[in-house]
């Protein structure tokens, strides 16, 4: 729940609960950069659940009022995901929002930034080749600059220097790419430990990211597969410590705290697709120009 979550909750606040729903603003998210074999293993798991547990998908309805509700949620298997919902709150309130605050008290806030640096740069790789599947030179251009900037001036990543000079972060993931695709979306699915998403997202995410993160690649020896899984587990504390507040906040004014994210959450997305798939812009940066 560390990094989805957190990148899912980001800016929830905003959009009066009574936002990313969570959220299309910046789902910088949050923490990209944790480890991707959990959420492969989660959401493999819960698609075979999808296929086994047919008692847990909701028929479409007769009534062409509740028909257009049930459309517009794409949310056929809302008994299953509810379930998943609860169980990852459970887990928030029980063991990861105890940790996240501890994390927080803990750490400086500079720690905290520097790490969050950290995994926004280690996964402009998997930015940068999203970019490139779109079509998008651009964006493409700026995700390896971005990397190749904060890497060596940053500092292997830990401080943001490409935004000042003109390389802001921007969002790119291979879901998006293969929704430009035309690739549909599949269902709703709220999956142990990633949050929001669809069945697109899930396979993108829990697959295709593994294939394209160079720091799944990283080889044995030199401390770097304890390094790898340091930065793991700090990144998804980080996520935790950050997403404290939103999560708290929808659940105390949300009347459906489930159905208000998974609103936010589609609207979001659609804004943030559509954004990239608009974004046509030349292979410069604007200072250059």
């Amino acid at each position: 729940m560390g990094t989805a979550m957190h990148a899912d909750f980001d800016g929830l606040e905003s959009e009066g609960a009574t936002r990313r729903d969570t959220g299309p603003g910046k789902e910088a998210e949050s923490v990209r950069g944790t480890s991707r074999l959990p959420r492969l293993a989660a959401g493999v798991l819960t698609l075979l659940t999808l296929t086994a547990c047919s008692s847990w998908r909701n028929p479409p309805p007769k009534d062409p009022d509740a028909l257009a509700d049930y459309k517009e949620a794409n949310d056929p298997y809302e008994p299953l995901n509810r379930k998943m919902y609860s169980l990852n709150m459970w887990a928030y309130h029980h063991a990861l929002r105890p940790v996240g605050k501890a994390w927080a008290w803990v750490v400086p806030k500079f720690a905290r930034d520097a790490i969050s640096n950290l995994s926004e740069t280690w996964n402009e790789p998997v930015a940068f080749f999203s970019d490139v599947g779109a079509g998008k030179s651009r964006r493409a251009g700026d995700s390896f600059m971005r990397f190749a900037i904060n890497m060596t001036a940053g500092v292997g990543g830990l401080i943001d220097v490409a935004t000042p000079v003109g390389y802001p972060q921007e969002d790119g993931n291979p879901g998006m790419t293969l929704a430009t695709w035309g690739v549909p979306s599949g269902p709703y699915l709220f999956l142990p430990g990633m949050g929001p998403g669809t069945v697109r997202d899930a396979a993108a995410d829990g697959i295709i990211s593994i294939g394209l993160a160079p720091i799944d690649y990283v080889p044995k020896g030199y401390g770097l597969l304890t390094f790898n899984w340091a930065y793991n587990i700090a990144g998804r504390l980080n996520g935790y410590a950050d997403a404290i507040d939103q999560i708290d906040n929808v659940e105390r004014d949300a009347l459906d705290p489930y159905a208000f994210i998974r609103s936010a959450w589609q609207q979001q997305q659609a804004v943030k697709i559509e954004a990239f798939r608009n974004d046509n812009r030349a292979t410069v940066p604007d200072w250059y120009n």
